[in-house]
């Protein structure tokens, strides 16, 4: 009986031994680019995740950009029409993409509660900074990211809620670019933090006018140079901006802070429109890109010169 068993067990342990060489190692290098979903204040919520092309090749910490997409738009658009992903894979930072909610009209566009815009997300108080808080705390906690270096940019209605984040998160992002937008948010009377702010517009924006006032859609616009002048001051900057560069393509200002770097920039292209500099038409009668600057290269450029102390 034993020599049984051992002959059995020989065999056996053979079976096995060869059927785990025969076993090929799974090749599918792991996801880079993926969708991930979050329940805040009752809503599920979604966004897309894209890491670095050396993500799961070492054990660095990366930046984190949050790119918010504008009204009517979605986390894919934004991704794929201002070749954003293609950005972080080639400078080496983490970029997510979320979306803001749908709604109930016939056309179900997609929105952001930034302030006094714009449609559902406004009218129905969506905790959108709520959402952002938490899935910035959802990424640092599931990813390697830097918590001193997390990123806000945002189109039109995006980067009004980059303004509000800013105002309201300051002790989370480290500086935030918004693109042919404003700030729509009566924000505290106190800034915790200085939060450092490139802005991106074009003077042919009829959508987001830049001098103010309100758009054929009815919605009010507060003056793209007030709200940068206002965030001077929250911010304790020296008030008085400086023209850098002021010609036929674009007019470059920035304000200094108190070390004498320039911390709020702006630009104001002479081309384009309602749309982000260097990107693609988000659809067929959408306004052309500018071509005199590209805002992928200038917002990496800008927030890799800043992060939380």
């Amino acid at each position: 009986m034993k020599t049984i068993i051992k002959v059995i067990s020989g065999t056996l342990l053979l079976g096995i031994s060869q059927l785990a060489g025969g076993c090929k190692k799974d090749s599918t290098p792991p996801a880079r680019n993926f969708e991930a979903t979050i329940d805040v204040n009752g809503l599920r919520r979604n966004y897309i995740v894209n890491l670095p092309p050396a993500y799961h090749e070492d054990t660095a910490t990366y930046a984190l950009v949050i790119g918010l997409h504008g009204t009517g738009g979605n986390a894919r658009q934004f991704e794929e029409h201002y070749g954003f992903s293609q950005k972080a894979d080639e400078a080496g930072f983490i970029a997510v993409y979320p979306n803001g909610v749908t709604g109930n009209g016939t056309m179900s566009i997609r929105t952001w509660n930034a302030g006094s815009c714009c449609d559902y997300a406004m009218r129905k108080n969506i905790a959108d900074v709520q959402f952002i808080s938490t899935l910035i705390d959802k990424m640092i906690n599931s990813y390697r990211v830097d918590p001193k270096r997390v990123y806000v940019t945002g189109m039109s209605n995006g980067g009004m809620m980059a303004y509000r984040l800013a105002a309201e998160l300051p002790g989370k992002i480290a500086a935030i670019a918004p693109v042919s937008s404003t700030m729509v948010h009566s924000p505290p009377a106190t800034q915790a933090r200085a939060v450092p702010i490139l802005h991106l517009h074009s003077i042919l924006d009829e959508i987001v006018p830049y001098y103010g006032g309100s758009n054929r859609l009815g919605y009010y616009f507060p003056p793209v140079d007030s709200v940068l002048r206002i965030w001077s001051l929250r911010n304790g900057y020296n008030p008085g901006q400086q023209v850098i560069v002021d010609d036929g393509r674009y007019k470059l200002v920035q304000w200094m802070d108190g070390n004498g770097e320039p911390s709020i920039v702006h630009y104001l292209t002479k081309d384009g429109g309602h749309s982000w500099p260097g990107g693609q038409r988000a659809r067929q009668r959408a306004d052309p890109p500018s071509q005199v600057i590209d805002a992928n290269d200038l917002i990496w450029e800008f927030f890799s010169r800043h992060k939380l102390e």
